[in-house]
């Protein structure tokens, strides 16, 4: 079964540019558009918000509204609902990515029947969640998908740990007919993290850079091979990976960074390249989890 793009709404602006960015995205890719809404009832005295029934109208009224202008733009796009009242919003919106493709948020959800709060649910969603997640600022969409706009995607470690986060931005490439700009940064190693056989490496390739733009150049080969019509620009920079990062954001129509599938002590993180892109980055941000 093929897996939807998945839009969270709550009637925000950010929300609904989320939505336009998703209904965009699965025309792009040629699958089914789910939209899904959680709301949680506010009792009585709270706020002068109804009953639960009212609430829940309210709730499925505002879903159908945004539902409608996207298939008034879209026509031809199969688009499901999901109306879901739940306690605990970062377990449902969870639950709705598992079985996406893609789960797309707002920057930040608002209104009097909640939703869900990008500043702290989907902060939680994006590190706990098991399928990419995509983060889209109002506002930006229009600009950030002019003709020309590259998509962005940070390479870090050996071809094995950045395969899914690679595949992701080449697929997300040739759906736009855009180009891939693969960023690897790197820093000097502290003293004690030379080591003779790390150093023998980087002395075949002749020297720390040389070294770098050969582990990007073996990431990308077998994304290169499966994908030859996407155009690939290398860059190799000397830097934090944030920085980086940001500093070619501009010319992104989409910024794609992985985040690594795994709980520490203190619960599920989402690392702190990606934290900073997507505070930072006025372009959609992908959020890919990798082991």
């Amino acid at each position: 079964m093929t897996r939807p793009i998945t839009a969270g709404v709550d009637g925000s602006q950010e929300s609904l540019a989320a939505l336009a960015w998703a209904a965009r995205e699965a025309v792009r890719r040629g699958t089914p558009l789910h939209v899904v809404h959680v709301w949680r009832f506010q009792p009585h005295g709270a706020l002068d918000a109804g009953g639960r029934d009212t609430q829940e109208q309210w709730a499925r009224d505002m879903v159908a509204e945004s539902v409608r202008t996207v298939t008034e733009r879209h026509p031809d796009l199969t688009v499901s609902t999901e109306v879901r009242e739940a306690d605990d919003a970062v377990a449902a919106l969870l639950a709705a990515a598992a079985g996406a493709a893609t789960l797309v948020l707002g920057s930040r959800g608002h209104g009097a029947v909640v939703g869900f709060l990008l500043g702290s649910v989907g902060r939680q969603v994006i590190a706990e969640a098991t399928r990419p997640v995509v983060l889209v600022r109002a506002g930006a969409e229009a600009a950030t998908e002019a003709a020309g706009r590259e998509v962005v995607v940070g390479q870090q470690g050996d071809p094995e740990d950045s395969a899914d986060v690679i595949g992701f931005a080449f697929e997300a490439a040739a759906a736009r007919g855009a180009t891939v700009r693969a960023v690897r940064a790197w820093t000097l190693p502290p003293v004690f993290a030379y080591s003779p056989g790390s150093m023998r490496l980087a002395d075949e390739a002749g020297g720390l850079e040389p070294f770098e733009r050969k582990a990007l150049g073996e990431a990308l080969a077998p994304w290169r091979e499966r994908f030859p019509d996407v155009p690939v620009i290398e860059h190799v920079e000397m830097g934090s990976a944030g920085q980086v990062l940001l500093s070619v954001a501009g010319g992104a129509q989409l910024m794609v960074v992985g985040r690594r599938a795994r709980r520490t002590a203190v619960g599920a993180r989402i690392g702190s390249v990606a934290h900073g892109v997507l505070h930072h980055a006025g372009c959609p941000v992908a959020v890919v989890p990798h082991t």
